[in-house]
């Protein structure tokens, strides 16, 4: 697809520093066809790998990553847990990293399954060779948009290991993850938990992506031309996970410019809700769940009428709530569970960052031009793991 829709030209977008990040949001719908046909070729060597560890009754999962890759693993993990009916944590590699001990607390046999686009900071690693120190049993599925990277050269053929390898074009140049983010979700959903056919569901994505792609990107700029000090998202269940992406992904984009924040539907009242000001736009993600999606419209209707209607966004797939004229209504997904439906909903936060982004006379493309905020972390130190700390003492093979 082409970037026309945003109201800039390739030639405006390349002068204001964002024409990796406005591509990378546009190929996605390509991006996840890729992925959907990849998931099904490789469907026998992902079985043989996972079907006797998912067997086991003691099995648990661990999904890991920083920063928005975190944020993939508190989408997938409600949602894989509800699915798989059984043990699916989310937890960062920098809560690993720094607290490794109550992280892995129960010696039992897990499945670390690893985010990471470039597989090079200093904490994906780390996370590894820590469960590694720490667990009598560990196996690994790492997923990642390099095949460069740190990560993906450890794990790659190794012992109790699979790499779930990326397209080339996800490794986003631009600072934010855009592509990578919805890539590896995807692709862990459809090698877990999806349909025998990763093809069909893709395809459903893909389409409702260009769909978003086509008729959002002036309603994000409008939404932007109002200069909003504040934004708020929230969401329920696996869609409080895309609500602190979301807000990530804004506060990134505009440098800090615009305060951002997010929370559950619930939890919102219980203090938080002191953020809302007359300078507050805040967006709620519509749950596909029959009864999450009425505490979503609670605090929707709540919002309207403390905010008023104009500043306030549901986004929705179908049903209550959401109207056929509504740009922010999706057709056609109203049957998905919420994790594959983070995948569409989040190109909205995309274009809005981006939007909110060149508003605001930032870079997307590179926010932190100083290098304050890197695209790969930076200094952070590797402390050891006292020797007698954990069971596990095998080497990665």
């Amino acid at each position: 697809m082409t970037t026309e829709s945003l109201g800039y030209t390739d030639a405006e977008l390349a002068a204001r520093g964002a024409q990796h990040t406005a591509r990378e949001i546009f190929q996605q719908p390509d991006l996840w066809r890729e992925v959907g046909s990849t998931a099904t070729a490789r469907q026998a060597l992902t079985r043989a790998f996972l079907r006797p560890l998912l067997d086991r009754a003691d099995l648990r999962i661990v999904l890991t990553g920083a920063g928005t890759s975190a944020f993939a693993g508190d989408v997938l993990a409600p949602a894989l847990r509800r699915k798989l009916q059984r043990s699916v944590d989310a937890i960062s590699t920098t809560a690993i990293v720094s607290a490794p001990l109550e992280c892995f607390a129960e010696d039992r046999p897990t499945l670390l399954v690893s985010f990471a686009r470039s597989g090079d900071s200093p904490e994906s690693v780390a996370a590894t060779e820590l469960a590694e120190e720490c667990l009598s049993e560990v196996y690994h599925l790492v997923v990642t948009c390099n095949s460069a990277g740190e990560l993906h050269r450890r794990h790659s053929g190794a012992d109790r290991s699979l790499v779930l390898l990326m397209p080339d074009l996800s490794n986003d140049k631009g600072f934010a993850m855009t592509g990578s983010f919805t890539c590896m979700m995807l692709a862990t959903w459809l090698t877990l938990a999806g349909p025998a056919d990763g093809s069909g569901l893709a395809e459903r994505l893909a389409v409702s992506a260009e769909q978003i792609l086509a008729v959002q990107g002036p309603a994000a700029r409008a939404l932007a031309d109002r200069q909003f000090d504040r934004v708020v998202y929230l969401g329920s269940g696996p869609l409080r996970g895309l609500a602190r992406e979301s807000a990530l992904k804004l506060l990134e984009l505009t440098a800090g410019g615009v305060v951002s924040y997010s929370d559950s539907a619930l939890g919102f009242r219980h203090g938080p809700k002191a953020v809302l000001d007359d300078r507050t736009l805040a967006i709620v993600y519509l749950s596909n769940d029959s009864y999450t999606r009425l505490y979503d419209l609670d605090i929707a209707a709540e919002l309207r009428e403390s905010l008023g209607s104009e500043n306030v966004i549901a986004i929705a797939a179908g049903g209550a709530g959401a109207g056929d004229s509504d740009p922010w209504h999706l057709e056609g997904l109203d049957d998905l569970p919420d994790a594959a439906l983070a995948l569409p909903f989040v190109l909205s936060a995309q274009l809005l960052g981006l939007q909110f982004s060149l508003a605001l006379g930032k870079t997307p493309d590179n926010p932190f031009p100083s290098g304050a905020v890197n695209r790969v972390v930076q200094g952070v130190t590797i402390h050891a793991l006292p020797v007698s700390a954990g069971p596990g003492s095998r080497a990665l093979a």
